[in-house]
């Protein structure tokens, strides 16, 4: 229960299975007990959820509200450095200054800590600390103090097995790649539930369902799901490095190396490249290497289309070749397959596609350019900007209308979205390469051969011919009745299409350009990290960024205090299993009369490495004032918490994980890792690109006017039409999905 209680939550939802009910009518007084704990959470309950919470004994509710206490931290150290850090403690670097001289020379007087520096006297207020001003190593741990802050309470509904069941379809359905909270559903759910027999959509999907089939010992029946050997290739680097895209080792070395690269003036902690590349060195048992034989063995492509579809990343597969050793297995009886893929694959004995397309291409030879991207739609629709350019508009535009109707939905509306973005010569997009962080390009010089009005010609173009696409498939579907209502907070969301988010979000799950209304005029931002670690040094720095019109200002560790912007102490370790604390409270009244624009909330790993998994960030808003304990500092309510993320495993140095509009009063949620071990290092343009991007995106309730619009039906004001979607409806954007009509 607990597997499939956690991806309810993560739904707004509480999952009871039937077999818990008890058929008890009336509110009894453990329920009673259950809702108002819940509600000090920050958590309500719907009408249906409570009549089946009455009807559940004391180990479930207990249960559940264990699971809702453990998402939101409830039994972690939330104590920051600084007791009541809403009053400054005017500490200076004279102090910092002062206490290493006193340290380094062995001088006497003053006070002696636990974590060995001697504090002289007249320097820190040592009553104001939990631990060490000097070190920032955490001397005392606290329990969070303050609930219920925030009266507006998340309602809740009931989820039940039918629901699990619906949305574990749902997510094996969906026509976009999942993120890393729908993943972590996905593993979830097939650990309680059995498999599906729909289609899988997605190669990354299936790749996750392969995986846990072979933990389940039935790797027999992944053969079905494998289709080309790069899905062999995909999950075989997925179980060696945890990544779902396939990462070229050499970014992987890259940004360890840099991750590992400590600027510190008292230590230098860097990892060799020698060191990370053999941590990436493949090594199989024998029984392993007989299963991937028998898969590729097992492929029904003829040997040349395979040894083609394998050349991409031929560096690649010779070093699992060999790791492998397919070409033993290969020698085999029964494996003859094998042995003319291995064969042709080292011989060079076949055409490699991608070659003869960049030869046509170079010679500016179009119908043969184009005769080969009719073959693989997909990457025409990935190319078609390009090819504008360079064999002109009309000519490109025709071509591709010949098999619009075979491109995948998500494609046209990617492109629909973004024409204006690539075919903009002023504008610097930002792009995410594999693995990699935001980075930017200059717009394509080509579009500096074309006139202002032949470019937006380009750009309209792209927009008819997608939007008429999407239109016919729509059209082609019977509509299941006459009216249409569409909920106004579904103009708000974007589409989950690109950008997915690498983090985990165990709150009701938001996609990428959502933004949170703003309800009171303090913004409390904060990090926890260190769960379930050892006592160690690691420090990790909680941050912001300002952007003025002529400058930017930031609050961190090395500026506590700035303009509208307030740090609660620098931690650079972690106490024993609970973690630690850092809070940055904003007040956008001073930051608005001070001119800022935006303010950028970031973590980043200042300790060698990279972010430490298990971290969680997030910020807190609440129309009443939030208050401080006096005694400890902690600042954490779990019922102002309007958004918060967890951090898992990757190669993000710093991450940004959201910007606040000031002059629109509302924060936009986004995650954008940057190679940066302070926040100075953070590339405000490239926010900016980001946030244009992002502006460039339908949303869901656009494509649904597309939808009403192709099938004439009648867009009605009210919830009483025959075809209903609501933001309930949306929270599940597996299910939205199914709008992409291929």
């Amino acid at each position: 229960m607990n597997k499939i209680l956690k991806v309810a939550l993560r739904q707004q939802a509480i999952y009871i299975p039937s077999t818990a009910l008890n058929g008890a009518t009336g509110m009894n007084p453990d329920t009673a007990l259950l809702v108002a704990n819940m509600a000090k959470l920050g958590f309500g309950v719907s009408e249906p959820l409570l009549r089946a919470l009455e009807q559940t004994d004391a180990a479930c509710q207990a249960q559940i509200l264990d699971q809702l206490r453990n998402v939101m931290g409830v039994k972690l150290n939330w104590a920051p450095l600084v007791k009541n850090w809403h009053v400054p403690t005017g500490e200076s670097y004279a102090d910092h200054i002062i206490t290493y001289f006193t340290n380094l020379l062995g001088l006497t007087g003053g006070t002696r800590l636990a974590c060995g520096h001697l504090i002289p006297p007249h320097t820190f207020p040592l009553e104001r600390y939990n631990g060490c001003p000097f070190c920032g190593t955490p001397l005392e741990t606290a329990a969070i103090e303050h609930y219920g802050q925030h009266k507006k309470l998340r309602v809740l509904e009931l989820w039940t097995l039918a629901d699990a069941e619906q949305y574990l379809e749902n997510l094996l359905a969906s026509r976009t790649a999942l993120d890393a909270t729908q993943q972590s559903s996905l593993r979830r759910l097939l650990a309680e539930l059995p498999l599906p027999a729909g289609k899988i959509a997605m190669r990354e999907t299936a790749i996750t369902v392969i995986d846990i089939l072979l933990e389940q010992g039935r790797a027999e029946k992944a053969q079905a799901l494998f289709t080309t050997p790069t899905d062999i290739l995909r999950y075989l680097w997925f179980k060696h490095t945890g990544f779902l895209q396939l990462v070229a080792p050499k970014t992987i070395i890259a940004r360890t190396k840099r991750n590992g690269a400590e600027r510190r003036a008292t230590q230098k902690n860097e990892t060799s490249k020698a060191a990370i590349a053999a941590s990436l060195k493949l090594k199989y048992r024998r029984e392993d290497a007989q299963i991937v034989a028998r898969w590729i063995n097992g492929l029904s492509m003829d040997a040349a289309k395979i040894c083609a579809d394998m050349h991409p990343k031929r560096q690649m597969w010779v070093r699992f070749i060999r790791a492998l050793r397919l070409a033993e297995y290969s020698k085999r009886a029964g494996f003859e397959h094998l042995r003319t893929i291995m064969d042709k694959f080292y011989r060079g004995d076949y055409e490699v596609w991608q070659g003869r397309l960049d030869q046509f291409r170079l010679r500016h030879d179009a119908s043969s350019t184009f005769y080969l991207l009719q073959q693989r739609p997909g990457l025409f629709a990935r190319s078609l900007f390009a090819n504008m350019l360079w064999f002109g508009p009309e000519a490109t535009i025709d071509a591709f209308s010949k098999v619009a109707d075979k491109v995948p939905a998500r494609l046209l509306f990617t492109l629909q979205m973004y024409a204006g973005y690539y075919f903009d010569p002023y504008t610097t997009r930002v792009v995410k390469p594999l693995g990699g962080t935001a980075k930017q390009l200059p717009a394509n010089k080509m579009l500096t051969i074309y006139t202002a009005e032949e470019l937006d010609g380009m750009q309209q173009a792209v927009a008819n011919l997608c939007l008429e696409a999407t239109r016919k498939r729509f059209a082609a579907i019977p509509a299941n009745g006459r009216t249409m209502y569409i909920d106004p907070a579904l103009y708000k969301i974007p589409l989950a299409i690109g950008d997915r988010s690498e983090q985990i979000q165990d709150l009701p799950a938001a996609l990428m350009g959502t933004r949170f209304p703003l309800e009171g005029n303090s913004i409390r931002l904060f990090m926890q990290w260190g769960k379930g670690l050892p006592a160690q040094h690691l420090d990790m720095d909680l941050s912001c960024q300002i952007s003025y019109d002529h400058k930017p200002d930031y609050c961190s560790f090395s500026r506590l205090q700035t303009t509208g912007c307030l740090h609660s102490g620098d931690i650079r370790s972690i106490p024993n299993n609970v973690g630690t604390a850092e809070y940055i409270e904003l007040n956008v009244d001073q930051l608005a009369a001070a001119g800022a624009r935006y303010v950028s909330f970031t973590c980043n790993a200042y300790s060698s490495g990279s972010l430490v998994p298990e971290m969680v960030v997030g910020w807190m808003d609440s129309r009443h004032k939030m208050k401080i304990s006096e005694k400890t500092g902690v600042a954490y309510d779990p019922s102002c918490v309007q958004h918060q993320v967890r951090i898992t495993r990757g190669l993000a140095k710093g991450l940004v994980f959201g910007v606040l509009d000031v002059a629109a009063r509302n924060i936009i949620w986004l995650e954008m890792p940057y190679e940066g071990q302070v926040v100075q290092q953070l590339n405000n343009n490239n926010i900016t690109g980001l946030l244009k991007k992002l502006d460039q995106k339908m949303t869901i309730g656009q494509l649904l006017e597309i939808k009403a619009a192709a099938q004439q039906l009648q867009l009605a004001d009210t919830a009483d039409a025959d075809e209903i979607y609501t933001a309930k409806w949306a929270m599940d954007t597996a299910a939205v999905t199914q709008l992409f009509v291929d």
